[in-house]
Protein backbone atom coordinates (compact mmCIF):
# COMPACT_ATOMS: atom_id res chain seq x y z
CA UNK A 1 0.00 0.00 0.00
CA UNK A 2 2.98 2.94 0.25
CA UNK A 3 6.15 2.59 -1.35
CA UNK A 4 9.84 1.30 -0.08
CA UNK A 5 11.20 5.34 0.18
CA UNK A 6 7.56 6.35 1.71
CA UNK A 7 7.55 3.97 4.49
CA UNK A 8 11.43 4.27 5.43
CA UNK A 9 10.72 8.65 5.66
CA UNK A 10 7.68 7.28 8.44
CA UNK A 11 9.73 4.91 10.10
CA UNK A 12 11.96 8.32 11.01
CA UNK A 13 9.31 10.31 11.83
CA UNK A 14 7.92 7.87 13.96
CA UNK A 15 11.52 7.59 15.59
CA UNK A 16 11.43 11.40 16.02
CA UNK A 17 7.72 11.93 16.94
CA UNK A 18 8.72 8.22 19.84
CA UNK A 19 11.68 10.60 21.46
CA UNK A 20 8.45 13.45 21.55
CA UNK A 21 6.61 11.25 23.50
CA UNK A 22 8.88 9.73 25.80
CA UNK A 23 9.68 13.06 27.22
CA UNK A 24 6.13 13.88 27.90
CA UNK A 25 5.32 10.66 29.64
CA UNK A 26 8.30 10.19 31.43
CA UNK A 27 7.24 11.60 34.96
CA UNK A 28 3.89 9.78 34.40
CA UNK A 29 2.64 6.73 36.81
CA UNK A 30 3.94 3.83 35.61
CA UNK A 31 -0.02 2.09 35.06
CA UNK A 32 -0.51 5.14 33.12
CA UNK A 33 2.51 3.51 31.00
CA UNK A 34 0.79 0.36 29.69
CA UNK A 35 -2.89 0.59 28.00
CA UNK A 36 -4.58 -2.62 27.10
CA UNK A 37 -8.03 -3.92 25.95
CA UNK A 38 -10.36 -5.22 28.29
CA UNK A 39 -9.38 -8.47 26.95
CA UNK A 40 -5.65 -6.83 28.32
CA UNK A 41 -4.66 -6.71 24.46
CA UNK A 42 -1.51 -4.69 24.94
CA UNK A 43 -2.00 -0.94 22.53
CA UNK A 44 0.61 0.24 21.33
CA UNK A 45 1.24 4.17 21.80
CA UNK A 46 0.26 4.73 18.08
CA UNK A 47 -0.64 2.86 14.67
CA UNK A 48 1.08 4.09 11.41
CA UNK A 49 1.68 2.39 8.00
CA UNK A 50 4.09 0.71 9.24
CA UNK A 51 2.12 -1.74 11.26
CA UNK A 52 0.44 -2.86 7.84
CA UNK A 53 3.11 -2.43 5.99
CA UNK A 54 2.98 -6.01 4.65
CA UNK A 55 -1.11 -5.89 4.00
CA UNK A 56 -2.29 -7.56 0.49
CA UNK A 57 -5.66 -5.65 0.06
CA UNK A 58 -6.74 -8.26 -2.15
CA UNK A 59 -6.14 -11.33 -0.26
CA UNK A 60 -6.48 -9.99 3.22
CA UNK A 61 -9.31 -7.45 3.00
CA UNK A 62 -10.74 -7.09 -0.58
CA UNK A 63 -14.18 -5.71 -1.27
CA UNK A 64 -17.61 -6.59 1.06
CA UNK A 65 -18.79 -9.41 -0.82
CA UNK A 66 -15.67 -10.69 -1.62
CA UNK A 67 -13.59 -13.65 -0.62
CA UNK A 68 -12.39 -13.32 2.44
CA UNK A 69 -15.62 -11.59 2.85
CA UNK A 70 -13.53 -9.02 5.59
CA UNK A 71 -15.46 -6.11 5.00
CA UNK A 72 -18.76 -8.07 5.32
CA UNK A 73 -20.37 -10.79 3.19
CA UNK A 74 -22.77 -8.82 1.44
CA UNK A 75 -21.85 -6.61 -1.21
CA UNK A 76 -23.98 -3.50 -0.54
CA UNK A 77 -24.27 -4.57 3.28
CA UNK A 78 -26.52 -1.99 5.06
CA UNK A 79 -27.25 0.02 1.94
CA UNK A 80 -29.22 -3.10 0.94
CA UNK A 81 -30.36 -3.86 4.32
CA UNK A 82 -30.12 -3.03 7.79
CA UNK A 83 -29.58 -5.88 10.47
CA UNK A 84 -32.59 -7.69 11.30
CA UNK A 85 -33.42 -6.03 15.24
CA UNK A 86 -34.14 -9.08 17.22
CA UNK A 87 -34.73 -8.57 20.82
CA UNK A 88 -34.39 -10.93 23.25
CA UNK A 89 -37.91 -11.83 25.14
CA UNK A 90 -39.39 -14.25 27.74
CA UNK A 91 -40.99 -14.07 30.07
CA UNK A 92 -43.59 -15.67 32.89
CA UNK A 93 -46.09 -17.79 31.18
CA UNK A 94 -46.70 -18.02 26.98
CA UNK A 95 -48.95 -15.98 26.93
CA UNK A 96 -47.15 -13.26 28.74
CA UNK A 97 -44.42 -13.34 26.07
CA UNK A 98 -46.99 -13.43 23.62
CA UNK A 99 -47.82 -10.29 24.57
CA UNK A 100 -44.05 -8.96 25.12
CA UNK A 101 -43.46 -10.30 21.25
CA UNK A 102 -46.31 -8.58 19.60
CA UNK A 103 -45.24 -5.16 21.42
CA UNK A 104 -41.96 -5.39 20.19
CA UNK A 105 -43.07 -6.18 16.45
CA UNK A 106 -45.53 -3.13 16.58
CA UNK A 107 -42.21 -0.90 18.32
CA UNK A 108 -40.85 -1.97 15.16
CA UNK A 109 -38.88 -5.28 15.71
CA UNK A 110 -38.06 -7.19 12.66
CA UNK A 111 -36.99 -10.86 14.01
CA UNK A 112 -38.35 -12.40 17.48
CA UNK A 113 -35.97 -13.76 19.78
CA UNK A 114 -36.92 -15.94 22.55
CA UNK A 115 -35.93 -17.00 25.81
CA UNK A 116 -36.28 -19.83 28.22
CA UNK A 117 -37.04 -20.31 31.95
CA UNK A 118 -34.24 -22.88 33.61
CA UNK A 119 -36.20 -25.98 33.54
CA UNK A 120 -37.04 -25.43 29.86
CA UNK A 121 -33.17 -25.45 29.22
CA UNK A 122 -32.56 -28.19 31.05
CA UNK A 123 -35.22 -30.38 29.56
CA UNK A 124 -37.60 -30.91 32.33
CA UNK A 125 -41.26 -30.14 32.70
CA UNK A 126 -42.65 -27.26 35.23
CA UNK A 127 -44.60 -30.05 37.50
CA UNK A 128 -40.58 -31.50 38.47
CA UNK A 129 -39.04 -31.58 41.60
CA UNK A 130 -35.99 -29.84 39.81
CA UNK A 131 -38.19 -26.83 38.68
CA UNK A 132 -39.44 -25.75 42.25
CA UNK A 133 -39.37 -21.45 42.35
CA UNK A 134 -37.91 -21.46 38.48
CA UNK A 135 -41.15 -21.25 37.05
CA UNK A 136 -41.36 -18.58 34.11
CA UNK A 137 -38.36 -16.19 35.94
CA UNK A 138 -35.42 -16.18 32.91
CA UNK A 139 -37.74 -16.37 30.58
CA UNK A 140 -40.98 -18.67 29.72
CA UNK A 141 -41.73 -21.87 30.58
CA UNK A 142 -42.55 -24.13 27.59
CA UNK A 143 -43.94 -27.94 28.74
CA UNK A 144 -45.72 -29.17 25.24
CA UNK A 145 -46.97 -27.93 22.01
CA UNK A 146 -49.54 -26.58 23.51
CA UNK A 147 -47.63 -23.54 25.12
CA UNK A 148 -45.30 -23.40 21.94
CA UNK A 149 -49.08 -22.97 20.02
CA UNK A 150 -49.96 -20.07 22.30
CA UNK A 151 -46.52 -18.51 22.47
CA UNK A 152 -46.82 -18.08 18.84
CA UNK A 153 -50.95 -16.90 18.49
CA UNK A 154 -51.26 -14.25 16.24
CA UNK A 155 -47.64 -13.72 15.33
CA UNK A 156 -46.66 -14.06 11.21
CA UNK A 157 -44.15 -16.92 11.46
CA UNK A 158 -44.60 -17.31 8.05
CA UNK A 159 -42.98 -13.86 6.84
CA UNK A 160 -41.15 -13.05 10.19
CA UNK A 161 -37.77 -15.15 11.59
CA UNK A 162 -37.46 -17.00 15.31
CA UNK A 163 -34.71 -17.36 17.38
CA UNK A 164 -34.79 -20.01 19.87
CA UNK A 165 -31.98 -19.62 22.58
CA UNK A 166 -32.09 -23.26 23.33
CA UNK A 167 -29.43 -25.86 23.87
CA UNK A 168 -29.69 -29.47 25.07
CA UNK A 169 -33.53 -29.78 24.81
CA UNK A 170 -33.04 -28.16 21.07
CA UNK A 171 -34.46 -30.66 18.80
CA UNK A 172 -37.27 -30.51 20.56
CA UNK A 173 -38.19 -27.38 20.91
CA UNK A 174 -37.37 -26.97 17.12
CA UNK A 175 -40.27 -30.34 16.73
CA UNK A 176 -42.49 -27.94 18.69
CA UNK A 177 -42.01 -25.14 16.49
CA UNK A 178 -42.54 -27.08 13.20
CA UNK A 179 -46.02 -29.06 14.69
CA UNK A 180 -47.28 -25.83 15.38
CA UNK A 181 -46.49 -23.65 11.81
CA UNK A 182 -47.82 -27.27 10.47
CA UNK A 183 -51.09 -26.95 12.58
CA UNK A 184 -51.64 -23.73 11.31
CA UNK A 185 -51.45 -25.05 7.78
CA UNK A 186 -48.14 -23.19 7.16
CA UNK A 187 -45.30 -25.90 5.18
CA UNK A 188 -42.56 -26.51 7.13
CA UNK A 189 -40.13 -25.62 4.28
CA UNK A 190 -41.52 -22.16 4.78
CA UNK A 191 -40.60 -21.23 7.99
CA UNK A 192 -37.30 -19.59 8.83
CA UNK A 193 -35.08 -18.98 11.85
CA UNK A 194 -32.43 -20.40 14.37
CA UNK A 195 -31.77 -22.89 17.40
CA UNK A 196 -29.38 -22.26 19.11
CA UNK A 197 -27.93 -25.82 19.72
CA UNK A 198 -24.56 -25.68 20.27
CA UNK A 199 -24.02 -27.97 23.06
CA UNK A 200 -20.47 -27.52 22.47
CA UNK A 201 -20.33 -24.48 23.97
CA UNK A 202 -22.38 -25.42 26.99
CA UNK A 203 -19.89 -27.79 28.05
CA UNK A 204 -17.62 -24.96 27.92
CA UNK A 205 -19.08 -21.69 29.56
CA UNK A 206 -23.07 -21.56 30.22
CA UNK A 207 -23.17 -25.46 31.61
CA UNK A 208 -27.02 -26.28 30.31
CA UNK A 209 -26.46 -30.19 30.33
CA UNK A 210 -28.70 -33.07 29.17
CA UNK A 211 -26.54 -35.80 27.41
CA UNK A 212 -22.75 -36.50 27.25
CA UNK A 213 -20.75 -34.71 24.40
CA UNK A 214 -21.16 -37.58 21.90
CA UNK A 215 -24.30 -38.27 22.05
CA UNK A 216 -25.18 -34.77 21.97
CA UNK A 217 -23.17 -34.15 18.61
CA UNK A 218 -25.36 -37.01 17.61
CA UNK A 219 -28.50 -35.20 18.08
CA UNK A 220 -26.86 -31.76 16.73
CA UNK A 221 -26.24 -33.96 13.33
CA UNK A 222 -29.61 -35.12 13.09
CA UNK A 223 -31.11 -31.09 13.23
CA UNK A 224 -28.71 -30.30 10.58
CA UNK A 225 -29.25 -33.35 8.45
CA UNK A 226 -33.04 -32.72 8.74
CA UNK A 227 -33.30 -29.50 8.44
CA UNK A 228 -30.84 -29.56 5.20
CA UNK A 229 -33.27 -31.75 3.58
CA UNK A 230 -36.51 -30.41 5.06
CA UNK A 231 -36.58 -27.49 6.35
CA UNK A 232 -34.50 -25.26 4.28
CA UNK A 233 -34.84 -21.91 5.85
CA UNK A 234 -33.36 -22.64 9.30
CA UNK A 235 -30.50 -22.18 10.88
CA UNK A 236 -30.03 -25.40 12.96
CA UNK A 237 -27.69 -24.53 14.48
CA UNK A 238 -25.93 -20.56 16.10
CA UNK A 239 -22.42 -21.41 16.99
CA UNK A 240 -22.09 -19.59 19.91
CA UNK A 241 -19.26 -17.30 21.54
CA UNK A 242 -21.21 -15.46 23.08
CA UNK A 243 -21.28 -17.38 26.18
CA UNK A 244 -17.90 -18.27 26.23
CA UNK A 245 -17.25 -14.53 26.98
CA UNK A 246 -20.04 -14.37 29.30
CA UNK A 247 -18.08 -16.84 30.88
CA UNK A 248 -15.20 -14.72 30.90
CA UNK A 249 -12.81 -15.29 28.31
CA UNK A 250 -10.75 -12.57 26.35
CA UNK A 251 -11.58 -11.78 22.89
CA UNK A 252 -9.62 -14.22 20.52
CA UNK A 253 -11.11 -16.95 22.81
CA UNK A 254 -14.07 -16.12 22.01
CA UNK A 255 -13.01 -15.85 18.36
CA UNK A 256 -11.18 -19.16 18.53
CA UNK A 257 -13.33 -21.43 20.46
CA UNK A 258 -16.16 -20.45 18.71
CA UNK A 259 -14.53 -21.64 15.22
CA UNK A 260 -13.27 -24.68 16.46
CA UNK A 261 -17.11 -25.46 17.86
CA UNK A 262 -17.91 -24.79 13.98
CA UNK A 263 -15.14 -27.26 12.90
CA UNK A 264 -16.49 -29.66 15.05
CA UNK A 265 -19.78 -29.12 13.52
CA UNK A 266 -19.04 -29.33 10.13
CA UNK A 267 -17.15 -32.79 10.68
CA UNK A 268 -19.83 -34.52 12.50
CA UNK A 269 -21.68 -33.50 9.15
CA UNK A 270 -19.54 -34.43 6.55
CA UNK A 271 -18.97 -38.27 8.77
CA UNK A 272 -22.68 -38.66 8.23
CA UNK A 273 -22.68 -38.14 4.78
CA UNK A 274 -23.70 -34.82 4.14
CA UNK A 275 -22.40 -32.36 1.07
CA UNK A 276 -20.40 -29.29 2.84
CA UNK A 277 -22.41 -27.19 0.40
CA UNK A 278 -25.64 -29.10 1.08
CA UNK A 279 -25.58 -27.90 4.93
CA UNK A 280 -23.05 -24.87 5.21
CA UNK A 281 -24.88 -21.77 3.96
CA UNK A 282 -27.69 -22.38 6.71
CA UNK A 283 -24.73 -22.53 9.65
CA UNK A 284 -24.82 -19.46 11.81
CA UNK A 285 -23.35 -17.55 14.48
CA UNK A 286 -23.99 -15.96 17.74
CA UNK A 287 -21.01 -13.44 19.16
CA UNK A 288 -20.69 -11.39 22.05
CA UNK A 289 -20.07 -7.75 21.91
CA UNK A 290 -18.50 -5.95 24.83
CA UNK A 291 -16.65 -3.06 25.75
CA UNK A 292 -13.73 -2.27 24.27
CA UNK A 293 -14.76 -0.82 21.10
CA UNK A 294 -11.92 -1.52 18.28
CA UNK A 295 -11.06 -4.94 19.78
CA UNK A 296 -14.86 -5.85 19.10
CA UNK A 297 -14.70 -4.47 15.76
CA UNK A 298 -11.63 -6.30 14.57
CA UNK A 299 -13.06 -9.65 16.27
CA UNK A 300 -16.28 -9.79 13.67
CA UNK A 301 -13.88 -8.19 10.53
CA UNK A 302 -11.40 -11.43 11.88
CA UNK A 303 -14.26 -13.64 12.30
CA UNK A 304 -15.70 -14.03 8.86
CA UNK A 305 -11.83 -14.00 7.18
CA UNK A 306 -11.02 -16.78 9.17
CA UNK A 307 -14.25 -18.95 8.73
CA UNK A 308 -14.34 -18.07 5.15
CA UNK A 309 -10.72 -19.58 4.53
CA UNK A 310 -11.41 -22.60 7.10
CA UNK A 311 -14.85 -23.37 4.69
CA UNK A 312 -12.87 -22.67 1.24
CA UNK A 313 -8.83 -24.19 2.16
CA UNK A 314 -9.61 -26.88 5.11
CA UNK A 315 -13.07 -28.31 4.26
CA UNK A 316 -12.96 -27.78 -0.02
CA UNK A 317 -16.22 -25.62 -0.01
CA UNK A 318 -17.65 -24.53 -3.30
CA UNK A 319 -20.26 -22.63 -2.77
CA UNK A 320 -19.83 -18.76 -2.16
CA UNK A 321 -22.33 -19.19 0.62
CA UNK A 322 -20.90 -21.52 2.48
CA UNK A 323 -18.15 -19.43 2.78
CA UNK A 324 -20.01 -16.93 4.73
CA UNK A 325 -20.34 -16.39 8.30
CA UNK A 326 -23.56 -14.64 9.09
CA UNK A 327 -23.80 -13.94 12.59
CA UNK A 328 -26.03 -12.25 15.36
CA UNK A 329 -24.80 -10.21 17.65
CA UNK A 330 -25.65 -9.41 21.98
CA UNK A 331 -24.41 -6.52 23.63
CA UNK A 332 -22.34 -8.04 26.55
CA UNK A 333 -24.95 -8.85 29.83
CA UNK A 334 -21.50 -9.56 31.71
CA UNK A 335 -20.33 -5.66 31.66
CA UNK A 336 -24.08 -4.24 32.90
CA UNK A 337 -23.76 -3.22 36.49
CA UNK A 338 -26.43 -3.07 39.00
CA UNK A 339 -24.95 0.10 40.50
CA UNK A 340 -26.03 2.92 38.57
CA UNK A 341 -28.05 1.09 36.22
CA UNK A 342 -28.95 4.06 33.96
CA UNK A 343 -25.06 3.54 32.86
CA UNK A 344 -26.15 0.59 31.25
CA UNK A 345 -27.84 2.13 28.28
CA UNK A 346 -24.33 4.23 27.63
CA UNK A 347 -22.44 0.73 27.57
CA UNK A 348 -25.20 -1.14 25.07
CA UNK A 349 -25.03 1.81 23.00
CA UNK A 350 -21.28 1.79 22.23
CA UNK A 351 -21.50 -2.00 22.07
CA UNK A 352 -24.23 -1.70 19.47
CA UNK A 353 -22.21 0.46 17.54
CA UNK A 354 -19.40 -1.73 17.34
CA UNK A 355 -21.67 -5.05 16.19
CA UNK A 356 -22.89 -2.46 13.40
CA UNK A 357 -19.55 -1.47 12.50
CA UNK A 358 -18.34 -4.81 12.62
CA UNK A 359 -20.94 -5.79 10.12
CA UNK A 360 -23.45 -8.01 12.12
CA UNK A 361 -26.10 -9.37 10.78
CA UNK A 362 -29.02 -9.55 14.22
CA UNK A 363 -28.45 -7.70 16.86
CA UNK A 364 -30.12 -7.50 20.33
CA UNK A 365 -29.41 -4.73 22.61
CA UNK A 366 -29.76 -5.44 26.20
CA UNK A 367 -32.17 -3.73 28.55
CA UNK A 368 -30.62 -1.00 31.15
CA UNK A 369 -32.18 -3.46 34.17
CA UNK A 370 -31.50 -6.93 32.36
CA UNK A 371 -28.65 -7.05 35.28
CA UNK A 372 -31.23 -7.34 37.98
CA UNK A 373 -34.26 -8.80 36.53
CA UNK A 374 -36.23 -10.09 33.08
CA UNK A 375 -36.43 -6.42 31.58
CA UNK A 376 -39.81 -4.23 31.59
CA UNK A 377 -41.30 -2.41 28.83
CA UNK A 378 -40.08 0.40 28.94
CA UNK A 379 -36.40 -0.78 29.41
CA UNK A 380 -36.73 -3.04 26.35
CA UNK A 381 -38.39 -0.65 24.48
CA UNK A 382 -35.28 1.45 25.19
CA UNK A 383 -32.89 -1.40 24.09
CA UNK A 384 -34.74 -1.48 20.58
CA UNK A 385 -35.10 2.58 20.54
CA UNK A 386 -30.71 2.34 20.29
CA UNK A 387 -30.62 -0.18 17.64
CA UNK A 388 -33.32 2.27 15.96
CA UNK A 389 -31.14 5.48 16.68
CA UNK A 390 -28.00 3.98 15.17
CA UNK A 391 -29.77 2.88 11.98
CA UNK A 392 -31.88 5.53 11.31
CA UNK A 393 -29.62 8.40 12.76
CA UNK A 394 -26.41 7.74 13.19
CA UNK A 395 -25.15 7.74 9.61
CA UNK A 396 -23.21 4.55 10.17
CA UNK A 397 -25.20 2.47 8.17
CA UNK A 398 -24.38 4.43 4.91
CA UNK A 399 -20.83 3.33 4.40
CA UNK A 400 -19.69 -0.19 4.12
CA UNK A 401 -16.97 -1.01 6.93
CA UNK A 402 -16.16 2.70 7.25
CA UNK A 403 -13.05 1.43 9.45
CA UNK A 404 -11.55 -0.96 6.99
CA UNK A 405 -7.81 0.53 5.92
CA UNK A 406 -7.24 1.96 9.71
CA UNK A 407 -3.87 1.26 11.11
CA UNK A 408 -4.93 0.29 13.88
CA UNK A 409 -8.11 -1.99 13.16
CA UNK A 410 -6.27 -3.46 10.55
CA UNK A 411 -3.26 -4.47 12.74
CA UNK A 412 -5.66 -6.01 15.09
CA UNK A 413 -7.76 -7.68 13.22
CA UNK A 414 -4.62 -9.48 11.57
CA UNK A 415 -3.32 -10.10 14.72
CA UNK A 416 -6.16 -11.74 16.51
CA UNK A 417 -6.43 -14.20 13.25
CA UNK A 418 -2.96 -15.09 13.86
CA UNK A 419 -3.85 -15.73 17.86
CA UNK A 420 -7.41 -17.49 16.92
CA UNK A 421 -5.60 -19.60 14.56
CA UNK A 422 -3.04 -20.66 16.98
CA UNK A 423 -5.82 -21.90 19.44
CA UNK A 424 -7.45 -23.57 16.55
CA UNK A 425 -4.25 -25.69 16.21
CA UNK A 426 -3.66 -26.66 19.58
CA UNK A 427 -7.53 -28.30 19.89
CA UNK A 428 -6.39 -30.06 16.75
CA UNK A 429 -3.42 -31.29 18.19
CA UNK A 430 -5.39 -32.79 21.25
CA UNK A 431 -7.67 -34.33 18.31
CA UNK A 432 -10.61 -31.94 17.84
CA UNK A 433 -12.80 -29.75 20.74
CA UNK A 434 -14.79 -32.34 22.15
CA UNK A 435 -11.25 -34.38 23.41
CA UNK A 436 -10.44 -30.62 23.97
CA UNK A 437 -13.08 -29.79 26.26
CA UNK A 438 -13.04 -33.65 27.94
CA UNK A 439 -9.44 -32.39 28.83
CA UNK A 440 -10.97 -29.45 30.17
CA UNK A 441 -9.02 -27.19 28.11
CA UNK A 442 -10.85 -24.18 26.65
CA UNK A 443 -12.67 -24.41 30.09
CA UNK A 444 -9.53 -23.64 31.92
CA UNK A 445 -8.68 -21.15 29.39
CA UNK A 446 -11.24 -19.25 30.45
CA UNK A 447 -11.63 -19.69 34.18
CA UNK A 448 -7.71 -17.89 34.00
CA UNK A 449 -8.62 -15.23 31.61
CA UNK A 450 -11.56 -14.33 34.07
CA UNK A 451 -9.33 -14.37 37.18
CA UNK A 452 -7.06 -11.97 35.42
CA UNK A 453 -9.55 -10.00 34.32
CA UNK A 454 -11.21 -9.86 37.77
CA UNK A 455 -7.95 -8.71 39.64
CA UNK A 456 -7.44 -5.98 37.17
CA UNK A 457 -10.71 -4.57 38.06
CA UNK A 458 -9.91 -5.43 42.26
CA UNK A 459 -6.65 -3.84 41.66
CA UNK A 460 -8.73 -0.24 39.82
CA UNK A 461 -6.33 -1.05 36.65
CA UNK A 462 -9.62 -1.77 34.67
CA UNK A 463 -11.89 0.78 35.23
CA UNK A 464 -16.01 -0.13 36.12
CA UNK A 465 -17.84 3.11 35.93
CA UNK A 466 -20.21 2.98 39.34
CA UNK A 467 -18.42 -0.40 40.96
CA UNK A 468 -14.89 0.55 41.20
CA UNK A 469 -14.39 4.69 40.24
CA UNK A 470 -16.83 7.07 40.30
CA UNK A 471 -19.04 5.09 43.16
CA UNK A 472 -22.36 6.52 43.93
CA UNK A 473 -23.92 4.57 47.43
CA UNK A 474 -27.20 6.71 47.04
CA UNK A 475 -29.05 4.15 45.00
CA UNK A 476 -31.24 5.09 42.14
CA UNK A 477 -34.74 3.63 42.02
CA UNK A 478 -35.92 1.58 39.34
CA UNK A 479 -39.01 -0.26 38.56
CA UNK A 480 -38.64 -4.20 38.89
CA UNK A 481 -40.38 -6.51 36.88
CA UNK A 482 -41.94 -9.14 39.23
CA UNK A 483 -43.31 -12.48 37.98
CA UNK A 484 -46.55 -13.71 39.46
CA UNK A 485 -45.26 -16.15 42.25
CA UNK A 486 -48.80 -18.14 41.51
CA UNK A 487 -47.60 -18.63 37.87
CA UNK A 488 -46.06 -21.83 38.78
CA UNK A 489 -49.49 -23.41 40.32
CA UNK A 490 -51.18 -21.98 37.15
CA UNK A 491 -48.27 -23.63 34.97
CA UNK A 492 -48.65 -26.96 36.37
CA UNK A 493 -52.75 -27.37 36.53
CA UNK A 494 -52.46 -26.38 32.57
CA UNK A 495 -49.62 -29.17 32.10
CA UNK A 496 -51.98 -31.28 33.81
CA UNK A 497 -55.06 -30.30 31.92
CA UNK A 498 -52.77 -30.95 28.44
CA UNK A 499 -51.78 -34.62 29.92
CA UNK A 500 -55.66 -35.73 31.07
CA UNK A 501 -56.72 -34.51 27.61
CA UNK A 502 -54.49 -36.16 24.98
CA UNK A 503 -54.22 -39.64 23.91
CA UNK A 504 -52.12 -41.45 26.68
CA UNK A 505 -51.85 -44.42 25.07
CA UNK A 506 -50.46 -42.39 21.80
CA UNK A 507 -47.88 -40.75 23.74
CA UNK A 508 -46.74 -44.17 24.98
CA UNK A 509 -46.38 -45.59 21.57
CA UNK A 510 -44.21 -43.05 20.43
CA UNK A 511 -42.30 -42.25 23.24
CA UNK A 512 -41.32 -46.30 23.25
CA UNK A 513 -40.83 -45.60 19.13
CA UNK A 514 -38.24 -42.95 20.23
CA UNK A 515 -36.33 -45.03 22.51
CA UNK A 516 -35.82 -48.02 20.05
CA UNK A 517 -34.77 -45.28 17.48
CA UNK A 518 -32.54 -43.62 19.81
CA UNK A 519 -30.52 -46.85 20.50
CA UNK A 520 -30.03 -47.02 16.65
CA UNK A 521 -28.81 -44.90 14.02
CA UNK A 522 -31.80 -43.27 12.16
CA UNK A 523 -32.24 -40.02 12.42
CA UNK A 524 -34.98 -38.86 15.57
CA UNK A 525 -36.01 -35.25 14.23
CA UNK A 526 -39.17 -37.29 12.63
CA UNK A 527 -39.88 -39.58 15.82
CA UNK A 528 -39.81 -36.07 17.84
CA UNK A 529 -41.98 -34.23 15.92
CA UNK A 530 -44.44 -37.05 15.93
CA UNK A 531 -44.13 -37.17 19.69
CA UNK A 532 -44.92 -33.66 20.12
CA UNK A 533 -47.55 -33.63 17.68
CA UNK A 534 -48.68 -36.32 20.78
CA UNK A 535 -48.13 -33.83 23.53
CA UNK A 536 -46.16 -35.75 24.59
CA UNK A 537 -44.51 -33.10 26.79
CA UNK A 538 -40.57 -31.40 26.62
CA UNK A 539 -39.41 -33.46 29.63
CA UNK A 540 -41.02 -37.07 28.59
CA UNK A 541 -38.76 -37.02 25.79
CA UNK A 542 -35.82 -35.66 27.74
CA UNK A 543 -36.32 -38.55 29.95
CA UNK A 544 -35.87 -41.19 27.33
CA UNK A 545 -32.36 -39.57 25.67
CA UNK A 546 -31.11 -39.82 29.53
CA UNK A 547 -32.31 -42.87 30.25
CA UNK A 548 -30.84 -44.17 26.65
CA UNK A 549 -27.34 -41.81 26.29
CA UNK A 550 -26.81 -41.25 29.77
CA UNK A 551 -26.81 -37.85 32.05
CA UNK A 552 -23.90 -35.40 31.97
CA UNK A 553 -22.27 -34.26 35.13
CA UNK A 554 -19.71 -31.22 34.82
CA UNK A 555 -16.52 -32.28 36.83
CA UNK A 556 -16.34 -28.74 38.23
CA UNK A 557 -12.28 -29.27 37.64
CA UNK A 558 -10.32 -25.91 38.94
Amino acid sequence: MFNKKSLEDIADEEKKWQKLFNEYTLKAPERLKRFSTVSDRPIKNIYTPLDIDDLDYSKETAFPGIYPFTRGVQPTMYRGRLWTMRMFAGLGSAKDTNERFHLLVNEGQTGLSTAFDMPTLMGYDTDSPRSRGECGKCGVAIDSLKDMEILFAGLPIDKITTSMTINPPASILWAMYIAMAENRGIDRRIIGGTIQNDMLKEFIAQKTFMCPPKPSMRLITDTVEFGTKEVPRWNTISISGYHIREAGSTAVQELAFTLADGIAYVEAALERGLDVDAFAPRLSFFFNSHLDFFEEIAKFRAARRMWSRIMKERFKAKDERSLWLRFHTQTAGCSLTAQQPYNNVIRTSLEALAAVLGGTQSLHTNSLDEVLAIPTEEAATIALRTQQIIAEESGVANTIDPLGGSFFVERLTTDMEEEAFEYIKKIDDMGGMVAAIERNYPQMEIADAAYQYQLQVDSQEKTVVGVNKYVNEEEIPIEILQIDEELEEKQIKWLNEVKENRDNNKVKEVLEKLGEASQGNSNLMPVIIEAVKAYATEQEITDVFRDVFGVYRDPGVY
